[in-house]
């Protein structure tokens, strides 16, 4: 593999604000069927079958919010993101980063990092219950469920080939969710494989082998809430943040 000659735009940089709503391509409640299907630079992903998952401005919030709503359906949701294009070994440093808030802790799960799949009817990358994680799709990254024993804290799972469960007490970092109050969450991807979870600016945890560093391993970075129950899911975002390198093999 050979590498071709490099210019002054190697650096990959996505980020939505949601201050203003005229940086938001979609601002109703049913974003999914709008003819835009996108927020910023992302696209948006959601269950199509659902009418009540969406994107809107919170206006009341300083610095602006967008609030990610879900769905009532257990395991889908809604999620703005990339698309299944990124490779540590070929665009690391991957960093993906998000200042959330929760409404609530109840009824709800969120998820945020790195997935190998993102479809229009997007669905959660894992199931949880008590203290076990389960992998749906391959994802690293950070989570948030009540579906867990420790519903309030971030979690920072990496279920990857090979990976079925994870316990969540071997994850779980050490800082917990406050209902109305922001968190900085920062999770970072070197070129080997090995992996950052960062909250509030405080390193969580760090594994060696938190993804494959392999050409054809790639990824969708996301930010997503998803069902659990009845209930309807949300999650406010200040922003959403994706860096990477460019790749310049030929």
């Amino acid at each position: 593999m050979s590498i071709s000659g490099q210019s002054g735009v190697g650096k990959i940089r996505l980020f939505e604000d949601f201050l203003g709503g005229s940086d938001i391509a979609i601002t109703d409640t049913d974003a999914i069927k709008t003819a835009a299907g996108v927020c910023g630079p992302f696209s948006v992903y959601g269950s199509l079958a659902e009418t009540d998952c969406g994107i809107t401005l919170v206006a009341s919030k300083a610095s602006g919010y967008g609030r990610l709503s879900g769905t009532d359906e257990d395991g889908f949701g809604l999620a703005i993101g990339t698309e299944v294009s990124l490779s540590p070994a070929l665009n690391g440093a991957i960093i993906v980063e998000a200042r959330v808030e929760l409404p609530a802790l109840t009824a709800r799960e969120i998820f945020i990092g790195l997935i190998d799949t993102a479809a229009d009817d997007i669905a959660d990358p894992v199931s949880c219950s008590g203290t076990t994680i389960t992998k749906a799709h391959e994802s690293v990254g950070f989570l948030f469920t009540s579906d867990l024993t420790a519903s309030t804290t971030w979690h920072m799972p990496y279920l990857l080939a090979g990976t079925t469960t994870q316990t969540s007490t071997g994850v779980a970092s050490s800082q917990v969710a406050v209902a109305t109050e922001s968190d900085i969450l920062r999770l970072v991807v070197n070129s080997d494989g090995s992996a950052e979870w960062w909250i509030n600016g405080k390193l969580e945890q760090t594994v060696t082998a938190g993804l494959a560093a392999t050409p054809g391993t790639l990824m969708a970075a996301i930010i997503g809430t998803f069902g659990t129950t009845t209930t309807l899911t949300t999650v406010d975002v200040d922003y959403f943040l994706v860096e990477a390198n460019r790749d310049w093999t030929r």
